[in-house]
């Protein structure tokens, strides 16, 4: 489908930093690139920055391994100031995640990752009033046979994410995190690629069809803006209805 949202005005974030961690592709680029257009100054961070579509809109592209603190540590001093992180880092490996080296990884990338990048941001965001968003899952609410990891870690999100934000609205800085569903990104490839799985989840899905990432991105946008100041804590589901059925 084609998409595009005037929502926003075009200069609602100008003089305004973002960092978006995972933000070289799928939802975390789609994020970056809207922030941009929306007047950001925008570092989207991640693997394989290189080849991201990020860049071609203005978002300054930096190589980032999320898991290395001082990886991290030197991302975040390269920055003048920061207004929002986004944690949006993910990965899912599906049925290998019952061995254990491989369900550890899953949660140092999805989950103590962003554990890490919301410490470090803290100052820089205290100094700003600003705002993480990060990014759970449908996941978040249910269990799933075929991914013990990713599912754990985004059901941690959504926790860690209250958690902080009672922890941080002394900074005055809101904590937030939207709950995707079923979204066209690379992590859903394999399953977008099977006709009988994909049917189901249209099936399934009260709106009848995957959502897009820029449709998830249209959400980070709105908590990070001013309409989202009494928000915080909150986890919303972009997921097409999915979640009611």
């Amino acid at each position: 489908m084609s998409w595009r949202s005037d929502a926003f005005r075009p200069d609602l974030f100008a003089g305004r930093t973002a960092l978006v961690i995972g933000g070289t592709t799928g939802i975390g680029a789609s994020t970056a690139i809207r922030l941009a257009q929306l007047g950001a100054s925008v570092v989207a961070a991640g693997l394989h920055a290189a080849h991201g579509s990020a860049a071609a809109a203005g978002v300054t592209v930096v190589e980032l391994d999320a898991t290395r603190a001082d990886a991290v540590s030197h991302t975040l001093d390269a920055l003048p100031r920061l207004d929002y992180l986004i944690n949006c880092a993910g990965i899912s490996r599906d049925r290998s995640e019952y061995d254990l080296a491989v369900f550890e990884q899953v949660l140092a990338v999805n989950l103590t990752a962003t554990m890490r990048a919301s410490l470090g941001a803290r100052p820089l965001l205290k100094a700003s009033h600003g705002a993480i968003v990060n990014v759970a899952s449908m996941y978040s609410y249910f269990g799933s046979e075929d991914r013990p990891a990713y599912s754990a870690s985004k059901g941690g999100i959504m926790q860690l994410t209250k958690s902080l934000a009672q922890e941080f609205a002394a900074d005055e800085v809101r904590v937030n995190a939207v709950a995707p569903g079923w979204i066209r990104t690379p992590l859903s490839a394999g399953l977008m690629a099977d006709a009988k799985a994909s049917a189901r989840v249209v099936a399934r899905t009260p709106m009848g069809r995957w959502g897009e990432p820029q449709e998830v991105a249209e959400v980070i946008v709105f908590l990070c803006s001013p309409a989202a100041a009494f928000i915080t804590g909150a986890v919303i589901p972009v997921d097409g209805g999915y979640l009611t059925v």
